[in-house]
């Protein structure tokens, strides 16, 4: 009895880190996530006989590619609270939404966006329903611009970035920075983040979002494809199914 001592000894030692590995912060035992292993959005591993589409340096299409994960899968909402719906995402950007309910859905676009065009020192300018423009002339700190964005927030929204941007004519020249948009009261809008392309030249992409409440940015799984998640196929369907809104080809525009 003795001589298995030290192997049970082992054996409780190694489940227990285990088990701390996998406990959540509410103690809850759960499964590793393979999310967890991508520190980034251009790591998120692409289907089998895909590879990533080359893009320009200091691009949009490429700093979005930059974009931090979480290692914690799960959203929050603006106020700390856990949102309802944990089946939507497939990683969570680390981006602050701040603590109040403002960065939504097109604020989530605009916000991705505004980030690119801030840290390279450009100007900025998003317009609200009415046709009024925001302006940001590429100067100024970091208050300054949180201020800019949470009036940007405030004043527009799905409908105006809708009219703001320019259509894409044919689904298949999508690329990483694009908008699917359905402008409206309450409206919705997501971001392509990144585009992978086969030998045939066939595509895919990712897709990113935030939604009603303010909550964090998340990638989305595909739930018209498991097999595919988190990439969509550019296909011929008609519809866009996305895990809490639907778009149509027509949807897709552009900066």
């Amino acid at each position: 009895m003795k001589n298995f001592l030290p192997i049970l000894l082992l054996i409780l030692i190694s489940c227990l880190q285990k088990r701390e590995k996998f406990v959540n912060s509410d103690n809850i035992l759960v499964a590793p996530d393979a999310a967890a292993i991508y520190k980034f959005i251009g790591e998120i591993e692409t289907p089998d006989g895909y590879a990533r589409t080359p893009v320009a340096k200091n691009s949009f299409a490429e700093w979005l590619r930059t974009l931090p994960l979480k290692k914690d899968k799960r959203v929050f909402l603006y106020n700390g609270s856990l949102k309802p719906n944990q089946s939507a995402q497939f990683a969570v950007v680390d981006i602050p939404i701040g603590n109040k309910d403002l960065q939504q859905c097109a604020d989530a676009v605009m916000r991705l966006r505004a980030e690119y065009l801030y840290l390279n020192k450009k100007p900025i300018a998003f317009m609200d329903y009415s046709g009024k423009w925001y302006n940001w002339n590429g100067e100024g700190n970091r208050m300054m611009f949180e201020n800019y964005m949470l009036n940007v927030f405030g004043w527009c929204g799905s409908a105006s970035l809708d009219r703001q941007l320019n259509p894409v004519t044919h689904f298949s020249t999508i690329k990483a920075g694009d908008v699917l948009v359905r402008g409206g009261f309450p409206g919705h809008a997501i971001t392509v983040v990144d585009i992978a392309t086969n030998n045939n030249g066939q595509k895919v992409y990712l897709l990113a979002q935030g939604y009603q409440p303010a909550q964090d940015i998340h990638v989305l799984n595909n739930p018209m494809d498991a097999s595919l998640s988190p990439w969509y196929a550019v296909d011929t369907a008609t519809l866009i199914i996305t895990p809490e809104w639907r778009f149509s080809r027509e949807n897709l525009k552009t900066w």
